[in-house]
């Protein structure tokens, strides 16, 4: 039977991912099958912990899935490995909801596996009884499996924190890990800096893993949890593989669901990914998707691509189906301005990026199909999310949209989902589960533009 427990901290910037890359890779190390999950609408986490475990990362998010569909896709993936992680957003209680429901805790409950706190200690001695006895007495449904201390100064204030945890409290201390320059991972505006874009992450997991190792019980952690997962059969695709759709994914686009990508294969159709960076033309292919990322991190090296943003381009124009989310979108608009240069991208969008140094729009939307939407079965409401520290000007005033958003920012606070030839393009980033398959949908829409 697999492990399974769920790391969460009191309060967000606990430590809590940099811990569970290096419990990730000490376990992976071990040759152990760890399968990792976030809770949200995190793409960044989901790279780290991706490239630390060696397999893909799922998120599990209450705002746009029922709990039918976190338990299905939890399940089918935890059966299949030794060591399960979850890995929160934000505190344990910590929800859009301030009466819960939404939380780390409701998301550990829901799938029955023990919690284990991270909690950044800086500053805090004998004050962790109270903090820990509080986050048991809360909701007393939360089974608290243990607790790793992050941010120790020292011997003297390791003993402090475990006399006081041991005495007053009955939640076994895991592990003491010691402040450290080696476990700092840049930060960017919206978290931290993505390991797809970060050369020498591997060499950062692999020093996580080794002070996680020396510093964190895994023995103990990895028996605490003996969890029975009802396998869910996977779902296989009868369809013969007759569609190609190019992929971006590289530094400037990395920002991908896994849960997306194979919903993808189990439509049929066959995914092959580029660099915008390097190559000169997109792969033969049927459809472009473009997701999001952070492009202003390579503008030069994008705009001095000119064979891929001609043929990009052309290409749309000539009315390849596409699809483009967030960063994708600011690429197909005619130029990025950021820190006050700017550069040229492919210029099939009527409009021009700014960069801006605080967030336009951050956090989850709600969407409502326009009757300009070109793909077929689109739900009458779209719960979704957005982030990005960018907006859109001198937008054609002829330009059609996809969405009038209810809520969140979108393009205008009005509108989201630029239309243009068979190009989709949106600052929403969707996600295909529940009642919004948008992956089926935009297959379809290929297939439609095919016959």
């Amino acid at each position: 039977m697999p492990c399974s427990f769920y790391i969460t901290a009191a309060h967000k910037s606990s430590g809590k991912t940099v811990v569970s890359l290096g419990i990730s890779a000490a376990l992976n190390e071990r040759s152990l099958k760890v399968q990792t999950f976030k809770k949200g609408p995190d793409y960044i986490d989901p790279i780290w912990l991706s490239q630390a475990s060696g397999k893909p990362c799922y998120n599990l998010d209450f705002f746009n899935m029922s709990n039918d569909d976190i338990v299905g896709l939890y399940s089918s993936n935890a059966s299949k490995s030794d060591v399960n992680i979850i890995e929160g957003n934000k505190g344990l209680y910590d929800g859009i909801s301030p009466t819960g429901g939404d939380a780390n805790a409701d998301l550990a409950k829901l799938l029955n596996v023990p919690v284990i706190l991270v909690i950044d200690v800086t500053g805090i001695t004998r004050g962790i009884a109270p903090l820990l006895t509080g986050y048991q007495e809360f909701d007393k449904g939360v089974n608290i499996a243990g607790v790793i201390f992050n941010n120790v100064a020292g011997d003297r204030h390791e003993l402090k924190l475990t006399q006081a945890t041991n005495y007053y409290t009955d939640i076994p201390i895991l592990g003491s890990i010691r402040r450290s320059n080696e476990l700092v991972i840049d930060e960017r505006h919206l978290g931290l800096m993505p390991a797809n874009e970060a050369p020498e992450s591997q060499r950062f997991i692999d020093r996580a893993a080794k002070h996680i190792a020396n510093q964190v019980d895994l023995e103990q952690i990895i028996t605490l949890n003996q969890q029975v997962v009802q396998s869910t059969a996977p779902v296989v695709s009868t369809t013969k593989k007759s569609l190609t759709v190019a992929v971006a994914k590289d530094s400037a686009f990395g920002f991908y669901y896994q849960d997306d990508i194979d919903a993808f294969k189990l439509q049929g159709v066959d995914l092959v990914f580029f660099n915008t960076l390097t190559d000169a033309k997109i792969p033969q292919s049927d459809a472009l998707f473009i997701g999001g990322g952070f492009p202003e991190m390579q503008l030069e090296a994008l705009s001095a691509n000119t064979p891929l943003l001609n043929d990009i381009k052309t290409k749309i124009e000539q009315g390849l189906p596409a699809y483009a989310e967030c960063g994708g979108m600011m690429y197909l608009s005619r130029q990025i301005t950021y820190k006050g240069e700017s550069h040229k991208m492919v210029g099939v969008i009527e409009a021009d990026t700014l960069m801006t140094s605080k967030p336009i729009g951050r956090g989850y939307v709600k969407l409502s199909p326009t009757d300009k939407h070109p793909w077929n079965g689109v739900a009458e409401q779209i719960y979704a999310h957005e982030f990005h520290y960018s907006k859109l000007e001198n937008i054609d005033p002829k330009t059609h949209y996809a969405y009038e958003v209810l809520r969140g920012v979108g393009v205008d606070n009005k509108c989201d989902g630029i239309l243009n030839y068979n190009l989709l393009a949106t600052y929403t980033h969707l996600r295909s589960v529940g009642g919004n398959h948008w992956v089926e949908q935009f297959v379809n829409f290929i297939k439609d533009k095919l016959s």
